[in-house]
């Protein structure tokens, strides 16, 4: 009779949820976010913080810690004890600044563990309305009639627009003079005012510029049309550059050693997030595509970030400001 009952508890206990035997999180998890408050990085950040707190009951906190191109954040999730209490979003610049920073306090693969890719995003090329293109192809025929005389606007050097814009440059064999700025923002705002002619960047506010009349948008730098801009063709299928992509992605990392039982967890509940109505619907108003992958296709997609962009930064020189 006794040993029957341990043979049911023994059952028993082989089948108690994951979450109960991992005994996680038993207090408040900080969520690292290396960008200041506002734009989509926010919006995905306590989108997803809610999300987590609401399914397994402790508080995920947003600790924005901006600044040093990122790495600032970064390197304090680096440092984090990895017991699944620090977790950071990382974006496309994670991929970028092993190219462009020789000196980065931690390393951008050994470091941390993948989660899981979140969500991605095309940049859009736009034109102020002077500009006498239409389309890509006459954007590259006006480039080679007129060399260095368009001027780019970026958000600062080795920034994603600015990337993707070097790589679509280096493809058509064209250039562009680029003028980096201090943000988007203050970018933005001179390519409305004419200050510059073209640049690459994000859809929101962009699009709403565009269909204003205030801006011209060509087209995407996804690899695929978006569902937000059906309307605008991708650089690769308009100009016949095939495989090129320059999205902008976020993904979910945590402190390398951090406990596999954890990262799993952390995986499913993330995935089931990405799934809900009321977390994508809001993202896609924004042209953001929800993505759920698993650690290892994290992985390996970074790594193929960070080669393609390695190439592109030294291919043109490119320099951090």
């Amino acid at each position: 009779m006794k040993r029957s009952m341990v043979a049911a508890w023994a059952a028993a206990l082989c089948c108690i949820p994951p979450v109960l035997a991992l005994d996680y999180p038993v207090r408040t998890v900080r969520f690292i976010v290396p960008f200041p408050p506002g734009g989509a990085t926010d919006i995905i950040s306590r989108a997803l913080g809610a999300k987590l707190s609401a399914s397994l009951g402790q508080s995920f906190v947003i600790d924005n810690r901006a600044g040093g191109g990122q790495k600032i954040g970064t390197a304090l999730t680096a440092k984090a004890p990895a017991d699944g209490y620090t977790m950071q979003l990382v974006s496309v610049t994670h991929s970028i600044n092993p190219g462009l920073y020789k000196d980065l306090p931690y390393d951008s693969v050994k470091d941390f563990a993948p989660i899981t890719l979140v969500a991605r995003s095309p940049n859009v090329v736009v034109l102020h309305p002077s500009v006498p293109a239409t389309s890509v192809k006459a954007l590259i025929a006006l480039a080679k009639m007129q060399p260095g005389q368009l001027n780019l606007a970026t958000s600062g050097n080795g920034s994603g627009g600015h990337l993707a814009a070097a790589y679509f440059q280096s493809l058509a064999g064209i250039r562009m003079t680029t003028v980096p700025y201090k943000g988007g923002s203050p970018a933005f705002v001179d390519l409305i005012a004419g200050q510059t002619q073209v640049m690459f960047t994000s859809p929101n506010p962009t699009l709403s510029f565009a269909r204003a009349g205030k801006l011209r948008a060509i087209a995407l730098t996804s690899a695929m049309r978006s569902p937000a801009a059906p309307e605008l063709p991708t650089i690769a299928e308009a100009a016949g550059f095939a495989g090129y992509e320059a999205s902008l992605w976020y993904g979910v990392m945590v402190p390398a050693g951090t406990p596999g039982d954890i990262i799993r967890l952390l995986h499913g509940e993330i995935s089931k997030a990405d799934r809900t109505r009321d977390f994508g619907e809001p993202l896609a108003a924004f042209a953001i595509e929800v993505i759920a992958s698993s650690p290892d296709e994290f992985s390996a997609y970074l790594r193929k970030e960070m080669t393609k962009w390695a190439k592109v930064i030294k291919d043109g020189d490119i320099r951090a400001d």
